[in-house]
């Protein structure tokens, strides 16, 4: 996977500060953070990348994933594992695993917005990879409905160069880079039990 669009690697690290220069001064005097999930200690899904695909391929048989490949990540100090799968010319699906286990920390679809006539094609296949990704995690959703949260979730990252919104126990996040690509991706979090009472409970938020 030597020769992947710099925008792909891009998608693959989801860091923009190192491209902060580049940015609009409204959006450089707040810096943008690091990917939550470079962090010491985030946490990951429990499963390889080689158990999703086949849960994930399964599912979708009309949308599949292809084997995953490592990324040549010599210079990469966050000590994960990077792999990415072409989907097609315009798309792509990336991900990084936590080193040892090969755990998943993040899993990305990188759409390339090549101007043409097959652009509203690629976009719609780009939108249907990206859809079917939020069925496989958010149990329940009708396909319509995976649809109206995805686009609900672009709508708010529209332009941003990192945009992400929490929901139990997943993170969505979206990365807009114009032309360059647009990124969307899915992460897990830790959750926290609140502090526990003097009976030993968990304390509940009580409406009154």
């Amino acid at each position: 996977m030597k020769n992947l669009p710099g925008a792909l690697l891009l998608s693959v690290a989801l860091t923009a500060p190192a491209f902060a220069d580049n940015l609009p001064l409204r959006e450089r005097s707040g810096s943008v953070p690091a990917a939550p999930y470079l962090l010491a200690g985030a946490p990951t899904f429990d499963m390889t990348i080689g158990q999703f695909r086949e849960k994930y391929n399964a599912a979708n048989a009309d949308l599949p994933l292809m084997e995953y490949r490592a990324i040549d990540s010599r210079n990469d100090s966050s000590h994960l594992t990077r792999a990415a799968s072409k989907i097609s010319e315009t798309l792509y699906a990336s991900t990084a695993l936590e080193q040892g286990t090969g755990k998943v920390k993040t899993l990305q679809l990188t759409w390339l917005p090549v101007p043409g006539p097959d652009q509203k094609v690629s976009q719609e296949k780009a939108m249907a990879y990206m859809a079917a990704l939020l069925r496989f995690f958010v149990t329940g959703l009708s396909p319509d409905e995976a649809r109206q949260k995805l686009t609900a979730l672009l709508s708010e990252g529209k332009g941003m160069r990192y945009f992400s919104r929490t929901e139990g126990a997943l993170r969505f996040v979206v990365a807009d880079n114009g032309d360059k690509g647009l990124t969307f991706a899915i992460e897990p979090i830790k959750l926290t039990l609140p502090p526990a009472d003097q009976s030993g409970k968990n304390d509940e938020k009580q409406s009154h």
